[in-house]
Parts: C-alpha cells; sequence; structure tokens
C-alpha cells in the first residue's frame, strides 16, 4: 500500500511538472466558424449570421473573450486615424484620409446579440475590439457555442480592405468580419487595429455569401456549389440559368486555416491552371484590356513559384490558391492574395512571389505578426527573392545584396528600434519597414554564413515540419537551427533581434614580420561574428581563414573550394585578434573579410586589404 501511495504522488508531481513547464507543453486553440453573410451591393453594408464554437484547448479557466471588429477602424477619431495623423512618415495610403470619411463611407461592423450556449451576454465595443464576459467560464477542455447576429459596412477603400480600390475592384473583403482574438502561453492578442498585422486561431470555416448574381467571387477555400454558381466555376458543359435570380449564395469551405478573405466584383475574369502535382491555381481579374495579357503570362510564372517554395520550403498542404485582384498593393491571406494588377510585368510576378511566400510564412506557420513581425516579412522577403533570381533568370552573385543594404542604411540611419518592438509601435514607417523586411530577411541570409547553407536549408524545412500548422516563435526557429547544426546561437537570436547592435570587423593593419606577415583584425561594432578570412596570394592561389565565436561552441562545415585553415575561437569580449601567416606580406594580393557578402557589416570599406 506505501509504494502505491508513493507511485501516486510521483506520478502526480510529474503531471503538475509537465503542466508547469508551460514553454514545452504546447497548445493551441480552436474556433469553427459557420457564416451566412448577405451582402447589398448597392449600399455596400452586409448583415451576418455567425455560429462559432470555441474549444479551450489551454490549461486555463476563461472568464472573458475578445473579438476583433477590423473595419471600426476606418472610422473618423479611430485609434488607426490618429496614430497616422501623428506619424512622421504616415503610409501615403493612409495619410488623413480615414478622418475625411463621411458616414456612408466609413467601414463598420455592429453586433446586435451574442449568445453563449444559448444565454445573451453582456459586451462592449472598445474601438476594433469587443470586450465580452462570458456567462459562465470556459474551463481547459471545454467547447462553447457561441451565436452572433452582426452588420457591417464596407469602407471606402483606404488600407487592405474596402470597397472600388484604385483599380475599380467593387469589393476587397478583408478582416471583415467579428473574429476571435488569439488566446495562447501568453495571454490574450486583443490587439486593436491600427495599421498592418494580425494573430488569428487556427480553426475550420464554412461561409456562406449571398450577393448579387453579376457579381464573381473569390477568396479562400473551396466554392461547395459550383454548378449552382457558373461564371467559369461550374463543371465544363454545364448550364446554369439565372435570370429569375437576383442574387446567388456561394458557399465556401475552408480547412483548417486561420483568415477567410474574399473579393468579388462583376468584371472578373476567372481562370485556373493546375500545379503538377500541386493545386489549382485560381487567378480573378479585372477585364481591363491594358492587364489581360499580363495576368495571362503570370499564370506559368505562378506555376514555377508554387513549385520552388514548395521544394525549398515544404510541400503546400492544401488544394486550391487564389491570386486575385484587388486591395491596396499586396496582402496574403488564407489559401489567396489580393494585389493590385494595374503593373509591369516584372512587378506582377515580384509581387505574386512575396504575397504566394507568405503562405508558408504566416498562413502555414503561424507566427504572431504584431510581436514578431519580422519573422513573416522577413522570412518572406528571403525566400521570394532567391525565388525570383531563379524564376525570373535574375542570375544575381549575391540575390540578398539588395536586403543587407536595406539593413544596413537602417543601422546606420540612427531611426532603428529593435525587432521585439510590436509592430504598430515603431515610431516610424520606415523604420518599421527595413526592420521587418530587409533585416528580417539579413536574419536568415546572415544565418547561412553562421551554420552553413546545407544546414540552413535543412533548418527551414524541419521548421516547416514540427511547426505547420502552429504558431511558432523565434526561440522555436533557434532550437531547430541548433539541432541541425550543433551550433548554439542564443547570441544571434538575441544580438540581432533583442537589440540594435551592430556588427563592424576589420582589417586594422597588416605588419611584415621577418619573412612572415601579421594579421590584426579588430571587432568595432557591438555585436560579435564568426569570421571568415580569404587571403590571394600573388600566384593565384588562396586560403580561408575561419575564426569562430567561441560562445558558439561549434564550428559551420566548409562549403567552399578553398582550403580553410580552422583558428582558434574568438571570445567576444576580445576586441582584437591575430593571425600569423608563414607568407611574407610581399606574396599577398588581397585580404578580404567575408568574401560572401552575407554577414551585414555596416561599415565594410575596412574589410579590405589590397598590396
Amino acid at each position: 500500500m506505501i509504494k502505491k501511495i508513493v507511485l501516486g504522488i510521483m506520478l502526480v508531481s510529474v503531471a503538475y511538472s509537465s503542466k508547469a513547464q508551460n514553454n514545452t507543453c504546447y497548445w493551441q486553440q480552436q474556433v469553427d466558424y459557420k457564416m451566412n453573410i448577405d451582402m447589398d451591393v448597392n449600399t455596400f453594408q452586409y448583415s451576418g449570421e455567425q455560429e462559432l464554437v470555441y474549444t479551450n484547448n489551454s490549461p486555463d479557466t476563461l472568464n472573458q473573450v475578445f473579438y476583433h471588429l477590423y473595419f471600426n477602424a476606418f472610422q473618423p477619431e479611430s485609434e488607426m486615424d490618429v496614430r497616422s495623423r501623428n506619424l512622421p512618415d504616415p503610409d501615403p495610403r493612409v495619410m488623413d484620409r480615414i478622418s475625411k470619411l463621411k458616414p456612408d463611407e466609413i467601414g463598420f461592423l455592429k453586433v446586435s446579440s451574442l449568445t453563449q450556449n444559448g444565454k445573451s451576454l453582456n459586451f462592449e465595443v472598445a474601438g476594433t475590439v469587443l470586450e465580452v464576459k462570458l456567462d459562465k467560464p470556459i474551463i481547459p477542455g471545454e467547447k462553447v457555442s457561441f451565436k452572433m447576429d452582426f452588420t457591417g459596412q464596407v469602407p471606402v477603400q483606404i488600407r487592405r480592405s474596402g470597397r472600388n480600390n484604385d483599380e475599380g475592384v467593387a469589393l476587397s473583403m478583408t478582416q471583415w468580419y467579428p473574429k476571435m482574438a488569439e488566446y495562447d502561453f501568453e495571454g490574450w492578442h486583443a490587439d486593436p487595429y491600427i495599421a498592418r498585422e494580425f494573430h488569428g486561431v487556427w480553426g475550420n470555416y464554412d461561409v456562406t455569401i449571398t450577393i448579387d448574381k453579376n457579381y464573381v467571387i473569390g477568396g479562400s477555400g473551396y466554392l461547395q456549389n459550383p454548378d449552382e454558381i457558373g461564371y467559369g466555376y461550374q463543371p465544363e458543359g454545364a448550364e446554369v440559368n439565372h435570370k429569375k435570380k437576383k442574387k446567388l449564395s456561394w458557399h465556401f469551405v475552408a480547412p483548417n486555416v486561420h483568415d477567410f478573405t474574399w473579393a468579388a466584383d462583376p468584371e472578373y475574369i476567372h481562370d485556373t491552371v493546375k500545379v503538377p502535382d500541386g493545386p489549382d491555381l485560381h487567378f480573378l481579374y479585372k477585364n481591363n484590356p491594358e492587364i489581360i495579357e499580363n495576368w495571362k503570362n503570370l499564370q506559368s510564372k505562378s506555376v514555377e513559384l508554387m513549385q520552388y517554395f514548395s521544394k525549398h520550403i515544404g510541400k503546400y498542404p492544401y488544394d486550391q490558391y487564389s491570386i486575385i485582384q484587388g486591395g491596396d498593393g499586396g496582402m496574403e491571406y488564407a489559401m489567396c492574395t489580393l494585389i493590385t494588377g494595374e503593373r509591369d510585368f516584372g512587378s506582377l510576378v515580384g509581387v505574386t512571389a512575396h504575397e504566394m511566400a507568405h503562405v508558408w510564412f504566416q498562413h502555414i506557420l503561424a507566427t504572431n505578426e504584431a510581436k514578431h513581425e519580422w519573422m513573416d516579412e522577413g522570412f518572406t522577403s528571403y525566400i521570394s527573392t532567391l525565388a525570383m533570381d531563379e524564376i525570373m533568370n535574375q542570375n544575381r552573385a549575391n540575390p540578398m545584396s539588395g536586403m543587407t543594404n536595406g539593413y544596413v542604411q537602417l543601422a546606420n540611419s540612427g531611426i532603428e528600434q529593435p525587432q521585439s518592438t510590436q509592430a504598430d509601435h515603431y515610431e516610424r514607417n520606415a523604420a518599421y519597414g527595413a526592420s521587418a523586411y530587409a533585416k528580417g530577411a539579413v536574419f536568415l541570409s546572415q544565418l547561412e554564413y553562421i551554420i552553413g547553407n546545407e544546414n540552413l536549408s535543412k533548418t527551414i524545412h524541419r521548421y516547416f515540419n514540427d511547426w505547420k500548422f502552429k504558431h511558432p516563435t523565434p526561440n522555436d526557429f533557434k532550437r531547430i537551427a541548433e539541432k541541425i547544426s550543433g551550433i548554439q546561437l542564443d547570441w544571434y537570436l538575441v544580438d540581432w533581434t533583442q537589440t540594435t547592435a551592430s556588427i563592424d570587423y576589420g582589417i586594422k593593419g597588416v605588419e611584415d614580420k621577418n619573412g612572415t606577415t601579421e594579421i590584426n583584425l579588430e571587432r568595432i561594432g557591438l555585436m560579435p561574428m564568426p569570421i571568415d578570412l580569404v587571403v590571394e596570394y600573388n600566384d593565384g592561389s588562396k586560403e580561408l581563414y575561419y575564426i569562430p565565436l567561441r560562445m558558439m561552441r561549434g564550428e559551420k562545415p566548409n562549403e567552399t573550394s578553398i582550403k580553410r585553415i580552422q583558428l582558434e575561437d574568438w571570445p567576444w569580449t576580445n576586441p582584437d585578434f591575430t593571425i600569423s601567416l608563414s607568407k611574407s606580406k610581399s606574396e599577398i594580393k588581397s585580404i578580404v573579410i567575408d568574401p560572401s557578402g552575407l554577414m551585414a557589416d555596416v561599415n565594410n570599406s575596412n574589410n579590405r586589404f589590397k598590396n
């Protein structure tokens, strides 16, 4: 009996210990939406019925929930409006435009009723967030049904969402419905909609949209009733008679996504292309003679892009992806993107490449964009830059040089803030953009410099396989890179993303010492790095001197054809490092720190010595 009691106590202790280790016991919430929407294309208003089944997979009891009401941002004196008018460099698409919207031009979401398992709830609207008091707490493991009636008005196109954009697309319906906020190991993420990034709960969507029969819809999910709709969606040879109908109901199902988006226009052309061993690609674009040729030519390039990303990250897991003309630039959504379409061909392919790459780095690997926007935008910029180099036959020696230059300009600008800054809290839009896109991309290209190309490729693939359909954090990516490479990387993640410390190394001096050569290197910047130093001799031979950073506790493989000489570790505390060569200074043609250009040295003017 005593043994059984002791064993029971041990098991309970282990259970509580495991539960306490929240960072190793991953969980995520689940939402299942069913929505019926009736859109009036004359008033741009719509009514909606929403049933949401919420599963609390957390170890916590929830006493409240929050919904996002994104369309409320498009009203005078909203937080987005005030923020835009007080920035030194506001988004030119926004500026003070929201402040000038008339009542019939604003956006809104109004909730008329909300119940929890059939019982009415009290709620309060606070800008773009609905604060809800629950009738009963939601205990761990419990499923709860919320039912809601709501109305909305589509704002004049300003940022992402809206009606009648600059290219004449009638409806760009993004962030258009009351959306449950995310709750994770950090708590609730009921962020107001100020400018840019999003975070959503994984789940399944069943959405029926009733709209004027002349409109064609594209967006997230799979159309369930193509035989009733027509307009390129019906099976070949089918006949559809809409003469007696004023409206049609489009029924979509989107499984295992964290958002649902759609766009609609009466002039959409709808094309489909099949990716070999991949999804169907849908293209919806305006019947504008000036853009049709580019959109037709885009289709084969999109197939190549889908294949590139599936090869270099992981296989696209859905059966469909849609590229839709709409919005105000380019923005990624679940199983689709909205892009402006009146572009030259190179720009059209470029925006498609970037937004399609977001399928992986945001809509499959769903980081919290508000907190880790650099993982979303930066990883996307990295892989789409490489894809464009191959797909468009650019053949650049270093495709990432543009991203590196963008980061270096930021680092030397005096306006840089740490990448751990919340996306909406940057003092300048320019600082946000360069930090999220350029510096975020350099995080990966520079990681190649630290751990090697093959290890980086393996890291990206394993990251996808381990974290798809989840919410990975920066540390999750770092730990995979460490396991793949055998190199410790905490120093890299912290210095690069949580500080504004910059990298600056230089060749301080090259001296002849009785027929030998002494090379003195110096670390000028605060951020330490391992060093690749290539010495070229007058006879054309080269030697690569590799200096690992001590706190890496490992070394990258030599992936060059140059003879490599590994030197002792360089402790980050030491500002100087000396290399002794057996050859005289007169035999040396040049010495270069990091000839690959992958290390983001903010001043590379002192990285080269020529005799």
